[in-house]
């Protein structure tokens, strides 16, 4: 692993070298023609390369709409026909491929990936280059693993170290890199994974400083805290940061949808989107590309508030639309653009009405670039450290992490889902769910309630009870008033301790004497992990289910067995439809596992041509030789509960396929028409 490590390493750091090398090219080639790629040879291949904002300027208003059409235009198609999952940010493919696939991911990606954002950025994307160079970096772990022959721990392990390898190389951040590796892709810190992280953050780190140089990624002068009161101001910004954060996540996934519905075709959407951004950039070309010039600017304390504040809410949409249309890139550099506009902003009137007692507003900037960071990724430890190391300066640290962490809380109440997981979700997908092995979790209630409850009146008398008792196999038996109002239950071991009495107390003992009143009780609503803690703690082996807003009301029960049997049952779907049980050998792309005499079993999810037909009209079986055995729906809808699909069914964006047939047939299954 430390081996594999190192290569992981290097390829990150190789890999976000030639990265930026292809950015730049595409960037003076397409807002320049022959004479920005001449300067470019002339000003050195690997500098760090400046927005095409003074380019864009220069031209007239029709090339600054066709440049980023025509890199829509390029984009669209590559993603479309050889690479499907290098459309977008890249991260949340990533984690999904961590969490759902074992970490397997096509190598491809690393050339389609590479090729498509460097298309999208350098003609003007309102995108960032982190998000690629993670899932270029992961993607080169996961095909080592893969080739090693390593098991699913070594392969999301590798994962892991190139993404932290492509952080690290890419903002000379070794810290950052390994932290945001572990904390956001892994999931975890655990030694047997963070030593190979941390081990492939500090090679590529130190190899992209051979070639690029040992450099901060901006340049910012001295920032202090020139009050213990200013730390006020600092929290206040921390809450604009949270509200930016989620309107950012919030329209990006409102794009996203929007253009899914837009009855064009798929791999045209892109050049759409690019000519949006386009119309944006006539009269703020800031928009245009990664976004470092700007917010090196706005640290600097030398654009106006008005633009900064024009700036925020225009970049959040050039950048929704970008990825919504099918443009590739990141939204790490977009969120530290917002952060660095917004705090710009904030500053400048702070430090307008108190001078004396505030930093400027470039200190407003610094922070909030790392408030917005967390607020958008629900990774605040991450955040901290790389700002702090993009910028290497402590003094700012206190202020920093106050910021963030009131950021990161202000996203997280409103909303659940962070800038990388809300597209997962909209996929049916909850890494949290995905990751609990306690299958109670996912039942409830409603699933094992027993309808027909062991019912008797509080008037009964104690002969009655003995018949009940007789009769019935329960073990509780409900007791209801007059007027259908449950009162408590009767325990067949309290009927034992007075059996022997029965000739006594067969006239002079009723129900409503033998209730326990305390019996607990649960809705429909409740999971049955918290169901079996109650049984857990108790004698019980039944509990009266009642409503949600009439305590008194009996809807049904639920039996200590039948919460065994349906937990028996939901971890034998899991075993089928969900993880497929770890000692499987999982090859190819995905979830895929031999039956043997050359068919196979693969988990996908249904591609976008199924949405809304049916079985029948897309004659799976007839086409490609391949049977749907199981679909699993999307778990926002029906907590992801697995059925037979029928000829008449129709496919819903989400849903999970478990099919067989050839690896032909299944191929063409999942190729895109």
């Amino acid at each position: 692993m430390v081996v594999a490590a190192i290569f992981t390493g290097l390829a990150g750091a190789l890999g976000a070298v030639v990265f930026r090398l292809m950015i730049r090219s595409v960037q003076a080639g397409a807002w320049g023609g022959i004479e920005g790629l001449q300067e470019m040879f002339s000003a050195g291949v690997l500098a760090e390369p400046e927005d095409p904002i003074e380019a864009a300027r220069e031209l007239a208003w029709g090339w600054k709409i066709a440049v980023p059409a025509l890199g829509g235009l390029l984009v669209g198609p590559l993603v479309y026909f050889f690479a499907r999952e290098a459309r977008g940010h890249g991260v949340p493919e990533v984690m999904k491929a961590v969490a759902l696939r074992g970490g397997v991911i096509r190598g491809r990606i690393v050339a389609i990936k590479a090729l498509a954002s460097s298309l999208s950025i350098g003609t003007g994307g309102s995108v960032g280059r982190e998000g690629p160079i993670v899932q270029i970096g992961s993607a080169f772990g996961s095909s080592l693993g893969q080739l090693m022959g390593l098991n699913t721990m070594g392969i999301r392990t590798l994962v892991g170290c190139g993404a932290a390898a492509g952080i690290s190389a890419t903002f000379n951040a070794p810290i950052a890199g390994a932290i945001f590796a572990a904390e956001i892709i892994v999931g975890h810190f655990a030694v047997t994974q963070f030593t190979p992280i941390v081990i492939s953050s500090v090679v590529a780190t130190v190899a992209s400083r051979f070639f690029l140089g040992n450099y901060p990624a901006f340049q910012v002068p001295e920032f202090q805290i020139v009050s213990p009161f200013e730390l006020l101001p600092y929290l206040a910004t921390g809450v604009l940061a949270g509200l930016v954060a989620v309107a950012f996540i919030r329209t990006l996934s409102f794009t996203e949808v929007a253009f899914e519905r837009l009855r064009i075709p798929e791999y045209l959407k892109a050049a759409v989107g690019g000519a949006m951004v386009g119309v944006i950039g006539l009269q703020l070309p800031q928009v245009f590309g990664v976004g470092y010039t700007t917010i090196s600017l706005a640290l600097a304390g030398t654009l106006s508030a008005v633009t900064m504040a024009a700036l925020v809410f225009t970049k959040i949409v050039a950048t929704s639309v970008t990825i919504g249309s099918g443009g590739s890139g990141g939204v790490f550099a977009p969120s530290l653009f917002l952060g660095a506009m917004l705090g710009g902003v904030v500053g400048t009137l702070v430090n307008q009405y108190f001078p004396g007692a505030t930093a400027s507003s470039g200190a407003y900037a610094l922070v909030t670039m790392g408030a917005v960071v967390a607020a958008t990724t629900h990774a605040p430890i991450s955040a901290i450290i790389i700002i702090f190391e993009l910028t290497q300066t402590i003094d700012i640290i206190p202020a920093l992490m106050s910021a963030c962490v009131v950021s990161s809380l202000v996203s997280q109440l409103l909303s659940r889902d962070s800038i990388y997981t809300s597209k997962l979700r909209r996929q049916g997908i909850d890494l949290e769910e995905s990751a609990d092995p306690n299958v109670l979790k996912s039942l409830y209630v409603r699933d094992v309630i027993d309808e027909q409850p062991e019912v008797i009146s509080e008037s009964a008398n104690f002969q009655a009870i003995l018949d009940l008792v007789v009769q019935s196999d329960h073990a509780q038996y409900f007791v209801q008033n007059d007027q259908g109002k449950l009162l408590g239950a009767i325990s067949l071991s309290e009927v034992r301790r007075l059996i022997y009495e029965q000739e006594a107390l067969r006239h002079l003992v009723v129900a409503g004497d033998l209730v326990d009143t305390r019996h607990p009780s649960v809705t429909a609503d409740n999971d049955l992990a918290v169901v079996m803690q109650i049984f857990s703690g108790t004698r019980l082996d039944e509990i009266a289910v009642v409503d949600a807003v009439d305590s008194a009301s009996l809807l049904g029960t639920v039996s200590e067995k039948d919460i065994v049997e349906a937990s028996q049952n939901e971890q034998l779907r899991r075993d089928l439809a969900g993880g497929f049980s770890s000692s499987m050998t999982a090859v190819g792309r995905g979830k895929t596992v031999d039956l043997g005499d050359g068919f196979w079993l693969r988990e996908i999810l249904a591609p976008a041509y199924m949405f809304g037909r049916s079985l029948a009209e897309l004659a799976i079986r007839e086409r490609t030789g391949v049977q749907v055995v199981l679909v699993r729906g999307r778990r926002s809808d029906d907590g992801g509960k697995v059925r037979v699909v029928g000829a008449l069914d129709q496919f819903e964006e989400g849903e999970t396929l478990i099919v067989a047939g050839t690896l032909e047939g299944l191929n063409e299954l999942e190729r895109p028409r």
